[in-house]
């Protein structure tokens, strides 16, 4: 994302704030949510707008890896350790929309096709880093799943203490929207959200769900664990 683009949508979305407020301060609480819905349905409508899903991000080969300095965080206490003594052999399941669900083991989801890529990190605070990200796209296994025509939005859970992020379709078949099980030519440690995670350059950071376990196609979009707190729900760059 550009800081100018980024200008744009924080300029044009402050323009229902005094309104917010307004709302807010004549305790209205109703008239309040109802405001704060419609700016954020304004919001993504101006970003779908101005997203192009045919614009790939594109990183010079010279361009240095973030490494170990790329970012840790996760929601829980602890970092997230999938344990298979205690939750099993960890699978992915695809399910909803769709008309064959699928349970996906870690082999599974690497012998699928795969790609690697080197890419932007977009993080809402205003930093980026860079990785080179293997995984699968989001579109084969949305192909391989077969989605039913009321398949709108996608929410993706994970084990990190109930964390979920819901996307729109389209972002969510562009082609570099990974589900990503290796990092800069290893495997994904626990820092980074093994044993899978969500990642594409096309959304801030706190969007690309990681600990991934399930993979939830839907008619209407459900929200987020940051979303649900007040951040943007389409969170595009």
């Amino acid at each position: 994302m550009t800081l100018d683009r980024r200008r744009f949508i924080t300029i044009s979305a402050a323009s229902f704030s005094s309104a917010l407020l307004a709302a807010c301060n004549n305790a209205n609480p109703k008239s309040a949510a109802k405001l704060l819905a419609f700016a954020e349905s304004k919001n993504e409508g101006l970003e779908r707008s101005i997203f192009r899903h045919d614009r790939i991000n594109s990183v010079p080969a010279s361009a240095k890896l973030a490494g170990k300095d790329f970012p840790k965080y996760y929601v829980s206490k602890t970092m997230p350790v999938w344990d298979p003594a205690v939750r099993g052999v960890w699978r992915l399941e695809v399910s909803g929309a769709v008309r064959t669900p699928l349970s996906l083991t870690l082999d599974d989801l690497m012998r699928l096709p795969h790609i690697t890529q080197t890419v932007d990190h977009f993080c809402v605070e205003g930093w980026n880093a860079r990785a080179a990200w293997t995984g699968v796209r989001m579109s084969d296994i949305a192909r391989i799943a077969g989605l039913t025509p009321d398949a709108h939005y996608v929410d993706f859970q994970s084990f990190d203490d109930g964390y979920h992020e819901s996307w729109d379709m389209d972002s969510v078949m562009h082609p570099q929207t990974l589900i990503a099980y290796g990092m800069d030519g290893r495997l994904l440690g626990p820092e980074h959200g093994a044993p899978a995670r969500l990642h594409s350059p096309i959304k801030l950071g706190y969007k690309s769900t990681k600990y991934l376990t399930k993979i939830v196609f839907m008619p209407q979009k459900n929200g987020g664990y940051w979303t649900d707190q007040g951040y943007e729900w389409y969170g595009g760059t």
